[in-house]
């Protein structure tokens, strides 16, 4: 699977991360017997097989479209199922690189959660490190190990309570793990930071962030760290606005001008259509119909649906009605940069923290 690494062609059994919309990105695992539905149609299985990932497919009707995208941690922390509240990217990506985690890092994670993170820290110590991650929930533990083992994610996962019973792994190397990064996404962390000597690094500086929602909880954490020797200490809060750049639709007056007129003279025509079909038939309300029978007062109803029907225009400068293509070279386009309405600001705490290798001590 390209969780890591990447793939060019789609294949059954495969992964795809079917992107509906901005908001909307729904994963599939491909079987050439089933099919997605979307609001935007229906769209096989097997139509996939073999296209590239990043293609954009139309539906088995030809109105609607999806892209396949091929799933990397980033993706998949917007379309998971959400097990527990997730660590996302402004988060993830800044621990990442505040710890110094890389290609070779050896990291403890604690809880796994929904894997959102676990993930991207898989992907980031690839091929030369190692991810253990622990989770004391038994069925968040279980549905996280399905998912490493169907996305092909090296990760050592263990079903434990940490802050009771600690970090050693007795069928891993001794248990010692000789971790370098410490992550911890859990409601008591101060619990668990004195279990951390056994399984650190004691050659090299080790890093820990801990990721907590409260700020009572930072506090005690704070006070467990400086207890056991970590320093450096400091809390840091990441507030993101995303902006995207798009292409916006460009609408002239003189477009909506002739939309006007154009709608003005199909009502007209069919007023006037209206007019002629009385003149020539009657009207079922007038007082010339009333004792016609029901058969020829529905005849008449349906002769006059059809004979005053006003064909759709084929005049459409904005698209209405329609599923546009952004950038169709048969509309004008601008190119637009626009923010979210809303700032997405707290998710949680991130305390961090590092302690010097005994050599520098």
């Amino acid at each position: 699977m390209p969780f890591i690494g990447y793939k060019t062609l789609i294949e059954e059994g495969d992964i795809v991360l079917a992107f509906i919309g901005r908001d909307a990105i729904k994963p599939i695992r491909i079987n050439s017997e089933e099919t997605l539905n979307t609001r935007y149609g229906v769209f096989p299985h097997k139509s996939m097989i073999g296209k590239r990932y990043g293609s954009q497919i139309t539906s088995m009707k030809g109105y609607g479209f999806i892209h396949l995208l091929q799933p990397t941690p980033e993706l998949w922390t917007l379309s998971l199922p959400h097990r527990t509240q997730i660590v996302y990217t402004p988060d993830s990506s800044y621990i990442t690189q505040r710890l110094g985690i890389t290609n070779g890092s050896r990291v403890i994670e604690a809880g796994t959660g929904s894997a959102s993170f676990s993930h991207s820290l898989a992907r980031t110590v690839h091929p030369h490190g190692q991810l253990f991650t622990y989770e004391f929930h038994e069925s968040r533990f279980l549905e996280a190990k399905k998912e490493f083992e169907e996305h092909d994610i090296d990760v050592v996962i263990n079903h434990r309570d940490v802050c009771k019973n600690g970090f050693e792994i007795t069928n891993y190397d001794g248990g010692y793990l000789n971790a370098d990064s410490i992550f911890l996404d859990l409601p008591a962390p101060w619990e668990a930071i004195p279990h951390l000597p056994k399984v650190i690094n004691k050659n090299e500086k080790v890093g820990i962030c801990c990721f907590s929602p409260c700020i009572e909880q930072v506090d005690k954490t704070v006070k467990a760290l400086i207890e056991h020797g970590w320093t450096s200490i400091e809390m840091v809060e990441i507030q993101g606005r995303r902006w995207e750049a798009r292409q916006s639709m460009k609408r002239d007056v003189d477009d909506a001008i002739l939309r006007l007129k154009d709608v003005k003279r199909r009502k007209l025509e069919g007023i006037e259509r209206k007019r002629k079909f009385y003149a020539d038939n009657g009207d079922n309300n007038s007082k010339e119909t009333e004792n016609d029978s029901n058969d020829v007062r529905e005849k008449r109803k349906l002769d006059e649906k059809e004979q005053t029907k006003v064909e759709k225009t084929e005049f459409n400068p904005f698209g209405r009605g329609m599923r546009v293509l952004e950038g169709d070279p048969k509309y004008n386009w601008l190119k637009v940069s626009k923010n979210e309405a809303e700032l997405k600001s707290h998710t949680s705490y991130l305390t961090f923290a590092f302690k010097e290798a005994v050599a520098n001590l």
